[in-house]
């Protein structure tokens, strides 16, 4: 367990120890160095809250769980997020993690994190949305976000799709009203948290 929190690391203790044998690392250079030394870690949980130790500024959390995976490419790896929210999920599974469980989590979603990373299977904390749950969004809605998020403007965008202006006006309201967003901008940071555009 990797936290600089030592009654976040006491919790997470108490719902495994009947099962595993706990080591504790405050730092996720520390933890590195542990694994690196005993060789033989089933399964790390990397806490990845950006202000866990100021030793850590070097190693992000998602960093830390490539390093991890580099270094004992079959340990199992469950990501300890701040809130269950899709793209924080995805950002840890892509890097390497096995499993996504959030701060917010009760002990039995962390047990089973835990035991589907020994497993190498994956699992992702029930609260997280699933994706595109905001509200299906067509093609043509996607890609006039996408155009937009990539920093063009209605009429650019128009251009680009061979659609006249007010067309594309049209498709933005209907976005807005889909993901429930107060404005583009608050669209295009909906859309890329819940991985409906890039």
């Amino acid at each position: 367990m990797i936290d600089a929190q030592p009654l976040v690391r006491l919790g997470v203790r108490e719902v495994l120890a009947g099962d595993f044998d706990i080591h504790e690392s405050e730092t996720r250079g520390e933890a590195v160095g542990l694994v690196r030394d005993i060789g033989s870690i089933d399964v790390a949980i990397v806490a990845l809250r950006r202000e866990i130790a100021a030793q850590d500024a070097a190693l992000p959390g998602d960093e830390a769980i490539r390093t991890l995976r580099r270094t004992a490419p079959g340990m199992g790896i469950v990501a300890h997020g701040e809130r269950p929210e899709r793209h924080i999920a995805s950002a840890a599974l892509q890097a390497g993690a096995s499993a996504y469980v959030a701060r917010t989590a009760g002990a039995d979603a962390m047990a089973k994190a835990v035991w589907a990373a020994l497993e190498q299977d994956r699992f992702i904390d029930p609260a997280v949305p699933p994706r595109g749950s905001r509200g299906k969004l067509t093609r043509r809605q996607r890609e006039i976000l996408q155009l937009l998020a990539d920093g063009g403007s209605t009429s650019a965008a128009a251009r680009e799709l061979g659609l006249s202006e007010e067309t594309v006006k049209t498709h933005t309201k209907n976005v807005l009203a889909r993901l429930g967003a107060r404005n583009r901008t608050h669209a295009v940071a909906i859309a890329l948290r819940e991985c409906l555009i890039d």
